[in-house]
């Protein structure tokens, strides 16, 4: 997997090992930027070099085998092109995508350029992307999430997984677009308030089970389960929102 480094702990490349090992896979992670963060918000970030992060993904993939791909936090727009030439050498694995552009506190984690690039260059690529609400309707040029998400799968996008956790209402609404006639909706109890890094750990998750050989449907299912129950254990690791408890005993 690809992320950022969240001095906190919470969000980025620590989620993204923490649950990828709690559901019995091997992580390989390669860090695309480095974040001023804690609990509330992101402060500021700097991308790590692109020519680094090739050289990475070089070693690891003549070294170990590839089940599947997250990406997170990319940096700019040069570290996609990197990932994107990386993709185009390997059709068959599964590409799960988390765009993100802001943390939940409101900070900047993308700008123009890198949206840009993500949409042109690395959702074609994507077998699924995870966009909240705000993301989907950043990247689809849309408020309406059905018109939202129909626009990135006409510019190339293999499925649109519409999370709703920084909704409102009693149940968290999540929605698969996938060329259907109608989107797969899943509705998961809502526990309330905001947590640091469930949009990581949701599409790690799905990774993780991508990588085990579970259907696309099949893995949703299981990582909303498994942030589910992480939530419910959530951690008070600062003073702004409390951390999903990715340590938590998976029972597969």
């Amino acid at each position: 997997m690809l992320s950022g480094l969240d001095p906190s702990g919470g969000a980025g490349i620590q989620a993204d090992i923490q649950a990828i090992t709690s559901l019995g896979c091997h992580p390989l992670p390669v860090l695309t930027c480095l974040t001023v963060q804690d609990t509330r918000n992101v402060y500021g970030a700097s991308p790590v070099d692109a020519e680094l992060i090739r050289q990475q993904l070089d070693c690891v993939a003549n070294d170990s085998t590839i089940h599947a791909i997250k990406t997170g936090a990319l940096g700019n727009a040069g570290i996609v092109d990197v990932v994107v030439e990386f993709l185009r050498k390997r059709p068959d694995v599964p590409v799960i995508t988390d765009p993100v552009i802001k943390a939940a506190g409101g900070g900047d984690l993308a700008d123009d350029a890198l949206i840009k690039a993500m949409k042109e260059r690395l959702f074609p690529l994507a077998e699924m992307i995870t966009p909240n609400g705000e993301e989907l309707a950043i990247l689809g040029g849309d408020e309406d999430a059905d018109r939202a998400a129909q626009n990135l799968m006409d510019r190339g996008c293999g499925s649109v997984l519409a999370t709703g956790g920084h909704g409102t209402g009693v149940h968290i609404v999540n929605r698969l677009y996938n060329h259907a006639p109608d989107p797969m909706q899943w509705e998961i109890e809502r526990i309330g308030g905001e947590y640091h890094g469930t949009g990581c750990t949701l599409a790690a998750a799905i990774a993780a089970g991508r990588a085990m050989g579970l259907s696309a449907r099949a893995a949703i299912a299981q990582a909303q389960n498994y942030v589910h129950r992480a939530i419910l254990h959530a951690l008070a690791v600062g003073k702004g929102q409390p951390v999903p408890d990715r340590g938590i005993q998976w029972e597969r």
